[in-house]
């Protein structure tokens, strides 16, 4: 059975977006890109709202990669292995390989998925994720606290949801920013 894991980049004010629609300031450095390669590859199928899919398409594309270094590089081939699910009402199609639409969440549809998958899930976007971790689906989180208040903007973590949670792991980079890991504690 995979795990569910929510993961992502934030601001140390607990934002994803500040209140324009950017993350420029969550760019990551090679370290942390490096960080990231590791985490994807252990994730077997990706979980997407519209709006993070469509921001996470371009490691389709190899035009602008050339030029990138080699851990950028590296990335699109990792997120180019794994499966997608893309939650959306209003998408006509699909641009990239190993991708299926959902028109809704469906809870059950992804409990069943994470019993029948043997690697892990992950699951991208503050709308999507948030009904997940309201239906009890997430297993761990993953954030990186970027070394930045933002002020505002789209939080990367539900609101009205009281969840305890348990330290897995954590590590800083010489960047500053922190990554933390959590199991979400038992849902009795």
């Amino acid at each position: 059975m995979g795990k569910l894991i929510y993961g992502a980049n934030t601001s140390l004010d607990g934002y994803l977006e500040d209140e324009t629609g950017s993350f420029s300031w969550s760019v990551p450095d090679e370290e942390v890109h490096a960080f990231w390669n590791e985490h994807e590859r252990n994730i077997g199928t990706a979980l997407y709202g519209r709006r993070m899919y469509e921001t996470m398409r371009v490691w389709e594309n190899d035009d602008w990669l050339t030029a990138q270094p080699a851990v950028v590089r590296e990335y699109a081939k990792v997120w180019r292995d794994a499966d997608k699910v893309v939650y959306s009402s209003t998408l006509a199609g699909v641009s990239t390989a190993r991708t299926r639409i959902e028109r809704q969440f469906e809870p059950e549809s992804v409990r069943h998925l994470k019993e029948l998958s043997s690697s892990n899930l992950s699951i991208g976007g503050a709308t999507i994720a948030a009904q997940a971790f309201r239906h009890g689906l997430v297993d761990e989180c993953v954030l990186l606290m970027c070394p930045v208040l933002v002020g505002g903007g789209k939080p990367a973590l539900p609101l009205g949801v009281r969840i305890d949670l348990e330290l897995l792991d954590h590590r800083r980079f010489t960047n500053g920013v922190i990554y933390v890991r959590y199991a979400i504690h038992d849902r009795e």
